[in-house]
């Protein structure tokens, strides 16, 4: 890179993405395969030795696997939020939510369902929300209509675990209603127990006085509220009995409903976002799944996610979908080892520590909460038999940019103000393009600058889980350091100072599309 030309390549970067449109060709049935805390590191088709993914590679194979492909954020609700709104998340303060946080996303803004229910699609969510609930001016009554959420953002069903899988309440809702809820043993979520406390529902353990009712595997730090099904949990829950989901069948549930929602809607266009809860924590996989890996719940739980994977893929050869559906793979921030259970794996990812010969962010440093490549770069396959040509690609993208890249194949010119950091990468995912994004935003605590293969990292004092240290002004060159190992900024001082420059100005822009 010569530096003089620097801040004119981020500027014709920003104007060319939009240079366009394709001619709309027939509609391709998308499927989103979205994974949690799954890394680089931990698919075959990436490099891992010790986790058997037959399916997830035979989805590679078939599509365009990207080296440089990125989620949004190191953590999940910004990174969700963004994928659906092609919105930063720091932009409105998404962060990892309580259990009964209200719905996040502004129901008055376009997302991704929202735009292909303007093409004239079915669009579905099966799996993990951890998108809000509510509208934070009244309690949530999840004994009524459960509201707003993903059908006040565009999707037309859903079949959700409305938090995530470490928090209450432990039930499924599908569209406004918690499945197979008992009117006499109704249902109450809260951040403190006393909130909980009612005599007309069933009333759960507290992990801060009943340990040893955590009969699954103990909590090491912070899932020690409600124990539900032996296991503890982040928030307070009572009542809801009936309408409890089986920790080891939840992927076989989340599985089977995909699958009737791919047969319900074979004749006509559709978008299902399929977002597992593998392998969050607690893992939790079937018992025909333990013992596949050495690596103990986690790696057990990656060969059950893809086994769902795979049977997602079948559903669709079975109804002759295959070949005119657009299937991305891909996952909400990259890995960690001990989030909060001590179901033995070991402790917190990083480029020195490893999990019994498993580095599940492969080459990168870091991985979930970290500002490092492991907390984003994770693994991104985009397969369309019908007009992708299988391969790999060195080309850097990132899921914020699905939103104008479905709008540009769609033929949909998108509103001014509305996805605004989302650019189209449209020929970059069809494998017509090498290059992809010259630049784009990192998010963890902070937020980083990457410029091909340059790097620059704001410092940031956060308050690391498992008390990880502060981040330190750095700039690295990927290319020549990709385990981020030495801060060249002393060195270069100029490039660090124009990248700060540019992530100053996009972060208080509103975003490239403004």
């Amino acid at each position: 890179m010569k530096r003089r030309n620097f801040m004119q390549l981020c500027a014709a970067a920003t104007g060319s993405a939009f240079a366009g449109a394709s001619k709309r060709p027939s509609q391709p049935n998308v499927v989103f395969i979205y994974g949690d805390d799954v890394g680089f590191g931990d698919v075959g088709a990436y490099g891992s030795k010790m986790i058997p993914t037959p399916n997830i590679d035979r989805l590679a194979k078939g599509g365009l696997l990207f080296t440089d492909g990125h989620c949004a954020a190191a953590t999940c609700t910004p990174s969700r939020f963004s994928l659906l709104t092609g919105i930063h998340g720091f932009r409105h303060n998404a962060r990892v939510l309580p259990p009964n946080a209200p719905l996040i996303i502004p129901t008055d803004k376009l997302t991704l369902p929202k735009l292909f229910n303007q093409a004239g699609y079915h669009t579905g969510v099966v799996g993990k929300w951890h998108l809000g609930i509510g509208d934070g001016e009244t309690p949530v009554d999840w004994n009524a209509d459960v509201k707003p959420g993903p059908l006040e953002v565009g999707f037309k069903y859903s079949f959700l675990l409305p938090s995530t899988n470490d928090r209450v309440p432990c039930v499924y809702v599908e569209n406004h209603r918690v499945v197979n809820l008992d009117p006499a043993d109704p249902l109450y979520v809260g951040n403190k127990l006393k909130e909980v406390q009612k005599p007309d529902s069933t009333q759960y353990p507290s992990g801060k006085t009943n340990r040893e009712a955590m009969t699954f595997y103990q909590s090491t730090h912070d899932h020690d509220n409600s124990i539900i099904n032996g296991i503890g949990r982040i928030g307070y829950m009572s009542g809801g009995k009936a309408a409890l989901w089986k920790e080891e069948t939840i992927a076989d549930e989340f599985v089977m409903q995909a699958k009737k929602y791919i047969a319900m809607h074979k004749d006509e266009p559709f978008m299902l976002y399929f977002a597992s809860q593998d392998i969050h924590v607690p893992r939790a996989p079937h018992p025909r799944f333990k013992g596949k890996t050495e690596l103990g719940y986690r790696g057990d739980a990656m060969v059950a996610f893809d086994w769902a994977t795979g049977e997602i893929m079948n559903a669709l050869e079975e109804h002759g979908l295959a070949e005119n559906t657009i299937v991305i793979f891909s996952s909400d921030n990259g890995p960690v080892y001990d989030d909060g259970y001590d179901d033995g794996t070991t402790v917190f990812c990083s480029s020195e520590e490893s999990d019994r010969g498993h580095d599940a962010s492969g080459q990168w440093r870091g991985g979930k909460y970290q500002i490092f490549e492991g907390g984003t770069r994770v693994p991104f396959i985009v397969r369309w038999p019908a007009r992708i040509k299988p391969g790999t690609s060195d080309a850097m993208v990132n899921q914020i940019d699905l939103l104008s890249s479905f709008a540009e194949l769609l033929n949909i010119e998108l509103p001014e103000g509305e996805a605004g950091d989302s650019r189209s990468t449209l020929a970059t995912f069809l494998g017509k393009d090498q290059k992809g994004q010259e630049f784009m935003i990192e998010e963890s605590f902070g937020l980083a600058l990457r410029f091909n293969e340059w790097k620059y990292t704001q410092p940031v004092q956060p308050k690391w889980p498992n008390g990880r240290p502060p981040i330190e002004r750095a700039l690295y060159n990927l290319d020549n350091d990709p385990g981020e190992t030495k801060n060249i900024i002393a060195e270069h001082p100029e490039i660090a100072a124009q990248m700060e420059m540019k992530l100053a100005e996009m972060k208080a822009s509103g975003g490239v599309r403004k």
